[in-house]
């Protein structure tokens, strides 16, 4: 239940929208320049995003785009001011300066402007360009929620949910979440208030409810959502149990990276419950969860691999899952290693060993994407 703070889109005024440099575009630029520099605040603007989105002919340049932007903003113009201050956070165009993004960030805030003091709220909460200070960081947020704004309300919720800057609050935050919901359809809110929902914090426990909630942030594409839509089809809770529709929602949850739904719906098509049985797609999934870290799926893994369901035999390559699982506790693992073992070779252990030591989690999806292929 991390904070995801949005980054918000500049807001393109249109100019000109032709790709490649006429006559037309060349008189616009010279003239827009002109007026530019003799501190005309439009042009200055405009200019900024022509170079930043690449209108008016001009090929996107970020050198340039600061050069305009910071024309208008020190002259005071709010939304250059938030426009240079996204340039500076994003870091795409030009190097990432978070000093300098707080500083223009704070100069739109000062005017009131929501989306500035959002970021404000989320530069303190990270920590970046300033010592992270979880007070300071619900003061800007509260801000952003008087404004109504869903994703302000929604980082407060998240401050009462886990007592950052704060005391805990499950109700405070349920109240937050809901109020992103009812302002924009916040996805993350409407998962995480289906979360207070299913467990009964800050709200009275409502299995219907949650199931409502999570299946509005799934289809809105919440991997966790999907996952924890999946749980309730599959334990009947909310809902009628139904686990077609359980492997139907943890195919989406697994197919955006949630390890838990990879690891469940293995076990549906090792089980066939719910899917007709199928080892070879139990034990993909199982290694998409286990190149995750997902000690369960690790177990499994090793356990087709002993038992040549779904691959060739192969004790060097269960043993190795196995002794991953076994290192985090987990005492079946520990047993099925004295057994492996058995009937390995002591160099067969020794190799099988040296490849769990060496293994390590992939961090991100597209990671463990081109591990599997």
């Amino acid at each position: 239940m991390g904070r995801l703070p949005a980054i918000l889109a500049i807001l393109a005024l249109p100019v000109l929208h032709a790709q490649s440099e006429t006559a037309a575009t060349k008189a616009y630029l010279e003239e827009a320049k002109k007026k530019a520099e003799a501190g005309n605040l439009t042009s200055q603007f405009f200019l900024g995003e022509d170079y930043n989105l690449g209108l008016a002919g001009v090929e996107p340049n970020g050198r340039q785009a600061e050069h305009y932007y910071k024309m208008a903003a020190e002259q005071g113009m709010t939304g250059a001011q938030y426009a240079l201050g996204v340039l500076y956070f994003e870091g795409q165009m030009i190097p990432q300066n978070y000093p300098e993004a707080l500083r223009w960030f704070r100069a739109a805030a000062e005017k009131e402007l929501p989306e500035a003091v959002f970021f404000v709220g989320v530069m303190y909460d990270q920590g970046l360009g300033v010592p992270q200070d979880y007070k300071e960081a619900v003061k800007w947020y509260k801000i952003t929620a008087t404004m109504k704004m869903a994703d302000g309300q929604y980082n407060l919720g998240i401050m009462y949910l886990n007592g950052f800057g704060v005391e805990k609050d499950y109700g405070q935050a349920a109240r937050l979440f809901q109020a992103a919901v009812d302002q924009r359809g916040q996805v993350d809110a409407e998962f995480n208030l289906g979360v207070l929902y299913d467990n009964g914090q800050g709200v009275p426990q409502d299995y219907k409810e949650a199931a409502r909630l999570f299946r509005a942030s799934a289809e809105q594409g919440q991997p966790n959502a999907a996952f924890n839509l999946g749980l309730m089809y599959a334990n009947g809770q909310g809902l009628p149990q139904d686990l077609t529709e359980a492997a139907k929602w943890y195919r989406r949850a697994a197919e955006q990276g949630v390890a838990d739904a990879a690891y469940n719906l293995g076990v549906m098509y090792a089980e066939a419950q719910g899917v007709a049985q199928d080892y070879q797609q139990a034990i993909r999934l199982y290694r998409i969860a286990a190149e995750q870290g997902h000690s369960d799926a690790q177990f499994n893994l090793g356990g087709m691999y002993a038992t040549g369901r779904g691959a060739p035999r192969d004790d060097a390559e269960a043993y190795k899952w196995i002794d991953l699982a076994a290192t985090k506790g987990d005492p079946d693992a520990s047993n099925a290693l004295m057994r492996l073992a058995a009937r390995m070779t002591a160099a067969q252990v020794e190799s099988a060993k040296q490849k769990a030591a060496a293994w390590s989690a992939c961090k991100s999806k597209p990671e463990c994407d081109l591990r599997l292929k």
